[in-house]
């Protein structure tokens, strides 16, 4: 595993493009990068674990009183969504990126 990421640092540092393209998609290390991160990761999975049950009636509820068949999909695929409960995917890119920021130089 060491090797790997050892092997994968190295052909970043030898490729200016690839370096570029990392660096692009690197948050910034500042107060809106940090925030940024925080609110787009850690804040939608804290309120479905705080409200998972109001949000699942609340979505059922719409997919039966919608005229439209495409909202009543919508909130019965919202439904699906709230009901499968917090996203681990979520939590781990999250703290994967807040890692990346604090141990960037």
């Amino acid at each position: 595993m060491k090797s790997t990421l050892n092997e994968i640092q190295q052909r970043i540092d030898n490729d200016p493009k690839l370096k570029q393209a990392v660096n692009s998609l690197k948050p910034q290390k500042n107060i809106w990068g940090v925030l940024g991160i925080i609110f787009f990761f850690f804040v939608p999975e804290l309120l479905v674990y705080i409200w998972q049950e109001a949000l699942v009636s609340w979505a059922h509820k719409h997919t039966l009183i919608e005229v439209l068949e495409i909202q009543r999909w919508m909130y019965g695929e919202l439904e699906k969504m709230f009901s499968s409960g917090v996203s681990w995917l979520n939590i781990l890119l999250g703290s994967v990126l807040l890692l990346w920021i604090v141990r960037s130089e």
